[in-house]
């Protein structure tokens, strides 16, 4: 498993430092791809353009000159607002063996945030046990008045190539190293190889209990190993319980929230169908321990561009934190040109989305059964609070009314003008009927021999699923590297769509409730366009607004 890290590492090494080269490329070589200044984008052309995403992203974060990976958020009563640390990805300055230093930002709504820096630097040199970091967690002590964080030390070079280590401050800017403490795996019996991501909560009996992702010490199917302590400085080995068969559950993360106790994880079994972020509930911890061995009761909260999710409270709302991967092409890289025909298809490496990427959150809603899905961020809906004037551009097989109308028939469709660089599309969809086809593109143009669209596919009479496909005369069809997962078809067949954007990366809620995640490239200055698929749809209310 280290070793497969260490690969990947490389690998975006390499893949995000081609980013650059790529971008500076584009910036001086072409002026039609950075924007042909004798045209006016914004008239009623519906030519295909190729944008260029800004430097870095502040709604769905990231730094200008890096990427986000694995978020470690809490809420910091101290100062009140959320901090989330991550482990920061440069473009080009990793090391080989010292990598992902603990950086952080701070926000008091999930939407805006301004960076913090570093807070905990890796190690000098390849024989240190933290020569690289890894994911963990951050807690206040508000009895010492001190900060916490519990994370992964990783090394080649040392006799735990993945142990949990800890730092310690007083104000969250300069931060103390335990250099004498440390928990290993075979002191418990578990991996030396495989020992990480420490989650740090307070249980019922009012004692803290932190959980690692692992390894049986000589093989086996992997674990959660437990352990607790009353002053967060000392901690006794308690236990364990089994993940989910042989699939390694990473980034676990566990709360209460009302009557209900949840363990949100990510599955990191590099499958499509299954690499997602995961959780499952009971009515007390001891009970959810009791749920695993196998995948019964396990439910998906988003699609597969969404990853390493973990969450925080301010003791009103409860928000989630993941990462929304680059995207590459074919062979690990992005193209000489950022061109988007190349790199929409799907992850790399075998369909294995890039490691890292820009900072999503996403707001938990609890149900009366007490499963969760998730929601926008309130503050995110007024960010995008300008108007954008809506055009229809083209339509086939619609009957319209404004700007929405009726959509019969197969290859029925309208196509709406340009897009900005940060965007919330929103509409409504009714269908006629329970298995009625219908999406949205993206990246759409007349003539567009590839475009890209969300579909909404019936699975069953009762249920949706989000499909990501690559559509037109030369389109690759279903991309299942971004695969979408099943949710529950409104009784009234009405879909109200919001769809945000920052640049390359979109997030869409269905009803306010459910959150399909994605990296689209090409979205900006691109038209769009909503679509159906057989049957019969009336769309209403097309809006879009910027900022």
């Amino acid at each position: 498993m280290y070793n497969n890290i260490i690969k990947k590492m490389n690998r975006t090494i390499m893949v995000v430092s081609y980013c650059l080269v790529a971008f500076s490329l584009l910036a001086c070589s072409d002026d039609k791809i950075v924007g042909d200044p004798a045209k006016d984008w914004d008239s009623n052309s519906t030519e295909r353009y190729i944008p260029v995403d800004e430097k870095g992203f502040s709604t769905f974060y990231s730094h200008s000159f890096g990427l986000v990976g694995d978020p470690m958020p809490f809420f910091d009563q101290k100062a009140g607002n959320f901090k989330v640390l991550y482990l920061q990805e440069y473009f080009k300055q990793n090391d080989q063996y010292c990598f992902h230093p603990i950086w952080a930002v701070q926000t008091s709504d999930g939407c805006n945030y301004s960076g913090m820096g570093e807070m905990l630097p890796v190690g000098s040199n390849k024989n240190q046990q933290d020569a690289a970091l890894g994911t963990g967690c951050c807690y206040y002590d508000e009895a010492n008045d001190q900060y916490y964080i519990y994370y992964t030390g990783e090394s080649a070079f040392t006799n735990y190539r993945q142990a949990v280590m800890r730092a310690t401050s007083k104000d969250f800017k300069t931060w103390k190293k335990d250099d004498l403490w440390q928990l290993n795996g075979p002191a418990y019996g578990y991996s030396a190889e495989d020992f990480r991501d420490p989650q740090i909560f307070k249980t019922d009996d009012g004692v803290f209990h932190m959980l690692i992702s692992t390894y049986p010490k000589f093989g086996g199917d992997p674990q959660f190993a437990e352990f607790k302590s009353s002053n967060l400085k000392d901690w006794e080995h308690v236990g364990n319980f089994p993940m989910i068969w042989d699939r390694f559950l990473e980034c676990p993360d566990v709360f209460k929230m009302g009557d209900w106790w949840y363990i949100v994880y990510s599955d990191s079994f590099k499958a499509p169908w299954c690499r997602k972020v995961k959780y499952k509930k009971a009515k007390s911890f001891e009970e959810l321990k009791t749920l695993f061995g196998g995948d019964a009761g396990e439910r998906v909260l988003d699609s597969r561009g969404f990853y390493a999710g973990k969450t925080a409270s301010n003791g009103t709302d409860r928000f989630i934190w993941g990462w929304c991967p680059i995207r590459t092409d074919n062979d690990g890289f992005i193209s000489n040109k950022i061109d988007e025909m190349n790199v929409n298809v799907g992850g790399s490496f075998g369909n294995e989305p890039a490691w890292s990427g820009a900072l999503v959150c996403h707001k938990i809603i609890q149900h009366e059964d007490g499963n969760i899905s998730l929601g926008p961020v309130p503050a995110i809906a007024s960010k995008y609070g300008r108007e954008r004037g809506v055009t229809v551009m083209a339509s086939n097989n619609a009957t319209l009314n404004g700007t929405g109308g009726q959509l019969t028939g197969d290859d029925s469709y309208v196509l709406y003008n340009r897009l900005g660089f940060h965007n919330h599309i929103s509409f409504t969809v009714k269908t006629a009927g329970n298995t009625d086809k219908f999406g949205v593109s993206l990246v759409r143009y007349t003539g567009a021999e590839k475009y890209y669209s969300l579909i909404f596919n019936s699975e069953g009479d009762n249920d949706r699923k989000v499909n990501f496909e690559q559509e037109g005369p030369d389109g690759a069809g279903f991309i299942e590297g971004i695969d979408g997962y099943n949710f529950p078809r409104p009784a009234d067949n009405v879909y109200h769509i919001d769809i945000y954007t920052d640049n390359s990366v979109m997030v869409m809620y269905i009803n306010g409730d459910w959150a399909y995640t994605n990296r689209v490239y090409g979205i900006q200055n691109n038209c769009w366009s909503i679509n159906n698929y057989g049957g019969s749809i009336t769309i209403s209310d097309v809006k879009v607004r910027e900022y």
